[in-house]
């Protein structure tokens, strides 16, 4: 499998304020469309929905000013990018007539069709979309809540939690060990963990050679698993241990006070710096609109992505149950502009165009030894199916050069990403 910066943009072209703002109303005769979450998807949808039809209201509410990305965290992490360079503003969607609200969305009444902010001010809407994406299952995980995170982070949520890491693997003595928890059920990014092992690996090597990452894992497959473990022998040697779950890898307990992770069956690893993924669920807003089932995700009509639950509110990114789709920004990004298409077409009423999906997750091993897997998707009877004979893995077989090409493609994409969303690369 072989991919261009240029087979990346086409792809990802496919598919089509204050805190106390005033109740803003309807105009007469231009539709409002909300959207909540300024991430890969949110903001995408708030772009696309401005591009397809300029004549739409269209309001985002985020509470961050900046947005820093989950995708390339990690090499942030490993030494391999500064914080500015995975952060993003919101200027451009400013300029591209999209209004931005910096605020968090606090409730929602489908009934009324209305988002309270807070601070007290609402806003009403004709189409709203949620794009929230996850929050955590605490107390699922014995001695995981939110006072722990401040101790063993977590740093699933790209923000303060990442910084904090880093610090700590910055602060850890050369010869320690970064024990790492991987969460049994669906969890953000499926190969995020193991990215995450290696940049760690790759700052242990370069800084303080003698220590170790354990990854104790609640599952025994994971994503990419046969071309991680040769990056991961090739580069760092025996510095990475991963721990399946049927060899005493799922943990149940947590002690972040003496940075202590406890398996099912007993066993204690003593962390110098412990991180913990916790369980998770979709963000909290969706919860409130009430468009999540009894699994905490959102089930969604895949023609649109709007929730399979609630008429008029559309889901996109992490919080959908979109299988075989897996939990990425690239998939994020083309649901929203699916969500853009369908929306139009509805407020207009057209039949929406037929929706496809593309995604490809590159994953970094170590400088310059790039990894990816790719699938393309179509709506099919309400669900997502895999387009058959498409997409593929990385070979295993492949030598430098090709690893060098992955790793420069990643570099690319998200590059190309960022700027068709935030436009800033």
């Amino acid at each position: 499998m072989k991919a261009t910066r240029r087979d990346v943009l086409l792809a990802m072209g496919a598919g089509v304020g204050a805190l106390a703002l005033p109740r803003v109303g309807r105009a007469q005769g231009a539709a409002h469309v909300v959207v909540i979450g300024g991430g890969f998807g949110g903001a995408t949808a708030a772009r696309y929905l401005r591009r397809l039809n300029p004549d739409l209201r269209i309001t985002l509410v985020e509470p961050n000013e900046r947005f820093a990305t989950c995708p390339f965290s990690n090499l942030y992490l490993g030494g391999l990018r500064e914080w500015d360079s995975i952060t993003h503003g919101y200027d451009d969607l400013r300029a591209a007539g999209v209004d931005v609200i910096h605020a968090r969305a606090e409730d929602v009444d489908t009934t009324a069709r209305t988002v309270t902010l807070s601070g007290g001010s609402r806003l009403d809407w004709d189409r709203l979309v949620l794009s929230p994406g996850i929050d955590f299952r605490w107390g699922e995980l014995a001695g995981y809540d939110e006072a722990a995170v401040e101790l063993a982070p977590h740093a699933w949520k790209a923000g303060p939690q990442t910084q904090l890491l880093r610090s700590q693997l910055e602060a850890m003595e050369d010869g320690g060990s970064f024990v790492m928890v991987v969460p049994q059920g669906a969890f953000r990014c499926p190969p995020g963990p193991y990215e995450r092992a290696s940049m760690v690996a790759h700052y242990f090597r370069t800084h303080k050679p003698r220590s170790k990452v354990i990854i104790l894992d609640s599952q025994d497959r994971f994503s990419k698993q046969p071309l991680f473990q040769q990056g991961w022998q090739a580069l760092y040697g025996d510095m990475i241990e991963w721990v399946s779950q049927t060899d005493d890898g799922l943990v149940v307990e947590v002690d972040a006070a003496a940075r202590e992770a406890v398996t099912a069956f007993g066993t204690r690893h003593k962390a110098d710096v412990l991180n913990v993924i916790p369980p998770q669920k979709a963000g909290l807003i969706a919860e409130r609109a009430g468009v999540t089932d009894d699994t905490g995700w959102v089930p969604v009509v895949a023609d649109s992505f709007e929730s399979a639950r609630v008429p008029g509110v559309y889901v996109l990114g992490d919080a959908t149950i979109a299988a075989p789709m897996p939990k990425s920004g690239f998939c994020a990004n083309a649901q929203g502009k699916v969500a853009a298409a369908a929306i139009t077409a509805d407020l207009a009423g057209r039949e929406p165009p037929p929706a496809s999906f593309a995604n490809t997750c590159y994953s970094l091993i170590g400088p310059g030894y790039g990894i990816s897997v790719a699938g393309v998707y179509r709506a099919e009877d309400g669900k997502v199916v895999e387009v058959p004979d498409s997409g593929g893995v990385s070979p295993l077989e492949a030598g430098p050069e090709f690893r060098r090409a992955e790793a420069e493609y990643g570099a690319g994409w998200y590059a190309a990403i960022c700027a068709d969303i935030w436009g800033t690369a």
